[in-house]
């Protein structure tokens, strides 16, 4: 007696199906059975390779030892999704590369050969990854497809070098500038901010004070935990989780305030290892959280859902702030945070990496600084009204 085991998909959208008599993954194509094998993995593969044919009534092909637009694009995600999962690459990035993958995969074909691209390809290929997008949007698309293609010929996949051609680059600095002028930039001046805080629920408004007093950005305070704050003393100490570099920052009063009535009223969180997260969504859930998601020919991978861009992008649209984002605050403390002239400091707050011989003997920074560096953007948003400045501390948290 053959004893049938129930195999779960590794994921929702997994196009493949468990056969538990044959121990197999199989799909029905045509009202015919196509099995693949055991290994979820190799049979992704397996199905990938032949399944044009398949849905078009075609017996599949003998696979030849080249690799194929789709098939360079699906081994890539499923590298870079083993650095996710060890810390050395972001879901976000991983996601960025899973949404080019999509575009290269569109304007060249899915069984082109990648050895038989030349540059009049990449020149059309970049041509379409730069319809109806702006500069910077073109510039990581064509560095990420680079990327890919380097991968491929690091791990030896391909037989001979591919000629992307002179075309195929990132827009130049001059059209990035010129771009960035167009736009306006992304800050935002006192009295936008002003309106923001006085319009935003008690939640947000926390937030928007720790993006503008350290530099948060929208997956920090999705990530922000109550260890990470010293409320008492006033100080902040998060480790940026996109570079692993230590930031400290000096509280204000309007922040602490803010924050500890948004930790009165946060709701129950949902599972127990949210606990000590400062804030929670109405239904007791992270505001930054991993999914996974459907990538490239069913592939899925993590990507990054974060309730706090769309909420605020939603509160801006209605205050006519439309196109501001939640990030833009991050471009204030540094904008502002520079005038106080101590560039040193405010890359500390940001968490920004310091290339220079000096930070490698810097082995910390005055808490003084910081709290000068905190004063000066306080002293810009709020100006006469603001309160005495606190008295911090001088010990780390």
């Amino acid at each position: 007696m053959i004893c049938k085991v129930k195999q779960a998909k590794p994921y929702p959208d997994y196009p493949l199906t468990w056969h538990a008599g044959n121990r197999q993954w199989l799909k029905k194509i045509k009202g015919k059975q196509h099995y693949f094998g055991a290994d979820a993995d190799k049979a992704l593969a397996s199905y990938l390779d032949c399944r044009d044919d398949l849905h078009a009534g075609r017996e599949p092909k003998a696979k030849q030892d080249v690799l194929t637009v789709g098939e360079l694009c699906n081994r890539f995600l499923l590298a870079r999704r083993a650095d996710v999962t060890s810390g050395e690459l972001s879901a976000k990035s991983w996601h960025d590369y899973a949404y080019t993958s999509k575009l290269v995969i569109a304007a060249l074909g899915r069984t082109r050969t990648v050895e038989d691209l030349g540059p009049a390809d990449f020149a059309s290929l970049r041509a379409k990854l730069g319809e109806g997008r702006a500069a910077t949007t073109l510039a990581g698309h064509v560095t990420r497809t680079r990327v890919m293609l380097r991968w491929a010929a690091d791990n030896e996949l391909l037989k001979q070098p591919v000629r992307m051609g002179a075309n195929f680059r990132e827009p130049s600095k001059s059209v990035l500038r010129k771009h960035r002028a167009a736009s306006g930039g992304k800050m935002l001046e006192i009295e936008q901010v002003l309106t923001l805080l006085e319009s935003a629920d008690v939640t947000m408004r926390a937030m928007i004070l720790l993006g503008l007093n350290c530099g948060y950005g929208n997956a920090d305070v999705g990530r922000l935990r109550n260890s990470m704050l010293d409320l008492e003393a006033g100080w902040a100490a998060f480790t940026r989780p996109k570079t692993g570099i230590a930031r400290k920052a000096a509280l204000w009063p309007e922040t602490v305030a803010a924050v500890k009535v948004a930790i009165a009223q946060r709701p129950k969180p949902m599972h127990r290892a949210d606990d000590d997260r400062v804030f929670l969504t109405r239904t007791g859930l992270p505001y930054c959280k991993e999914v996974e998601m459907p990538a490239v020919d069913g592939t899925a991978g993590p990507c990054v859902d974060n309730p706090v861009t769309r909420a605020f992008a939603k509160l801006a649209a209605r205050l006519g702030l439309a196109g501001k984002g939640f990030y833009h605050l991050r471009h204030v403390c540094e904008t502002i945070g520079g005038g106080s002239r101590d560039q040193v400091a405010v890359n500390h707050i940001m968490g920004h990496a310091d290339a220079s011989m000096a930070s490698v003997y810097r082995e910390r920074i005055d808490d003084g600084r910081l709290i000068d560096v905190a004063e000066h953007i306080r002293r810009w948003l709020y100006g006469d009204k603001a309160a005495v400045p606190p008295t911090h501390e001088l010990a780390a948290v």
